[in-house]
């Protein structure tokens, strides 16, 4: 009973689904930075972007929030490691598709579309997969959690929805002012892959346990909050793996390894950006992770929040970007209603976090 209170105590829902909203905002934004790298084939740029999310970032956080970090890599399970790094390749390969997807439908149907299938696979199989189903519902909290899944769920839908009906308004001219490359048949086949894919991220960060017990118990301890960051690194190595090996295959094969020595390109600029752009990225991870102890019993909702606030900001982003100029007033309504709809489902997700589990 008193383990019970203290551990309740420590929990604040609303600050934990706050900080998953703030992942979400990195999510849609990291894109931004990359629309400012000049004279660099996509490969290198992304290369950078990698060293810097996937490795230098995390890496330096962990160093930094973790004291016992290399000490609980070294005495965690090898599967357990294992598996949290296949999980991060996972991603990698989907995450490689993910800038092909933004550049085919754009930064608001790409990723409302991308970001729905992620969420719904990374939130519902990981409880799934530990063998803890009941967690989904049959409790006040599950039961309030889970509905604010399914209506974030709904929201993406909408979304979408909206998406395809602005696809179908638009002649293809006014689609390529907003989208250069617009084409929505490959760009669904891409995200429909990509955000599968992706949901191994998911699959990963929340397969860790043991490797968290050990940051909370070897001396010296890791802050509960920052239990995560041994977990982040290795499922993130995994995901540079795919990701850092792709871009040098490119690299050779495209013969663009020049680029990052070029003499006419704004060498310090293109690292700053691309490198900025992998910063952000990495953010919404690390929100993830320093949001789940608030949480308690019911963190795995964090994915959803993750990804339903992912695609509100897209979307908000994609309207200031241009990209829904020119639709009718039903496809506005549509985009509407599923926005109302995310952002309710993020209170109904903090909401549940105070009743009974």
């Amino acid at each position: 009973m008193c383990i019970a209170t203290v551990a309740e105590s420590t929990t604040n829902p609303s600050l934990g689904v706050l900080i998953f909203t703030l992942g979400g905002l990195a999510g849609a934004v990291f894109y931004l930075p990359f629309k400012r790298v000049q004279k660099w084939a996509w490969e290198s740029y992304w290369m950078l972007y990698a060293v810097a999310g996937l490795v230098v970032v995390p890496w330096l956080l962990a160093l930094t929030t973790s004291p016992n970090v290399v000490k609980v890599l070294s005495q965690a399970p090898g599967g357990q490691i294992g598996y949290c790094f296949f999980c991060g390749a996972m991603w990698g390969v989907g995450g490689l598709t993910w800038g092909l997807m933004i550049r085919y439908l754009g930064v608001g149907l790409g990723l409302a579309i991308g970001c729905g299938l992620c969420s719904a696979t990374g939130t519902l199989i990981p409880p799934i997969l530990k063998g803890n189903l009941q967690a989904l519902f049959g409790t006040p909290a599950a039961n309030a959690s889970l509905v604010g899944v399914l209506v974030s769920v709904i929201g993406i839908v909408l979304v979408g929805m909206a998406g395809m009906s602005k696809e179908s308004e638009l002649p293809d001219e006014e689609k390529k002012k907003a989208v250069a490359e617009y084409d929505f048949k490959k760009g669904i086949l891409v995200a429909l892959f990509s955000g599968i894919m992706s949901a191994g991220m998911s699959f990963g960060l929340q397969g860790g346990p043991d490797i968290e017990a050990l940051a909370k118990s070897v001396e010296p301890v890791t802050p509960l909050a920052w239990a995560g960051m041994p977990v982040l690194v290795v499922v993130l190595l995994g995901g540079f793996a795919v990701n850092g090996g792709w871009c040098l295959f490119l690299n050779a094969k495209n013969k663009t390894l020049g680029d990052y020595a070029r003499k006419d390109a704004p060498m310090l600029p293109n690292l700053l950006f691309a490198g900025l752009a992998g910063a952000i990225w990495c953010s919404q991870f690390i929100c993830f992770k320093t949001g789940e102890p608030q949480m308690g019993a019911l963190s795995y909702i964090g994915w959803a929040v993750l990804m339903a606030s992912a695609i509100l900001f897209s979307t908000l982003l994609g309207i200031l970007l241009g990209e829904w100029k020119g639709t009718s007033g039903r496809t506005r309504a549509l985009l509407a209603c599923g926005l109302v709809l995310l952002i309710g489902s993020s209170v109904l997700s903090a909401y549940s976090g105070y009743l009974k589990v």
